[in-house]
């Protein structure tokens, strides 16, 4: 089904074994064999997020196409909507509490310039919902 612990380049920068205590943390669990195992959901719906405008069929060619001569299934659109809504967004926001932050600590590097931070921004665009409390803030427009 799928090369053990490994699920494209995904698995090489967020550890299986931390995906998986992550789901047990947050009680997801797989209750029985399925095409779609919660830890593949997992890297399936992060991958999502590198290539937002690619459809589901898409995304999963790309995540699994790493794997070579590994048969892997190819899920039709609806069972990979279905176990992302199986998988919730509780493991995602965990996996990120536990991953978010800078990697640069302060010591003297090139990660600061008088004691502040360097950062630069990819020109990834996100869109967010019309709601009031992502659009005004204290009166005004939070952007």
């Amino acid at each position: 089904m799928y090369a053990p612990g490994h699920l494209g380049e995904l698995t090489e920068i967020i550890d299986p074994e931390l995906v998986d205590a992550v789901l047990e943390d947050t009680g997801v669990r797989t209750q029985r064999v399925r095409l779609l195992p919660a830890r593949v959901v997992v890297y399936f719906v992060l991958a999502l997020a590198f290539f937002e405008r690619s459809s589901y069929q898409a995304v999963w060619a790309k995540l699994t196409a790493g794997l070579g001569s590994v048969p892997v299934a190819r899920p039709c659109p609806s069972s990979l909507a279905r176990a992302r809504r199986r998988l919730g967004s509780g493991p995602l926001r965990h996996l990120f509490s536990i991953l978010a932050g800078p990697v640069a600590d302060h010591r003297p590097s090139c990660a600061f310039e008088q004691g502040l931070r360097l950062v630069a921004v990819d020109g990834t665009t996100l869109s967010a919902p019309d709601e009031e409390a992502v659009t005004w803030h204290d009166g005004r427009h939070a952007w």
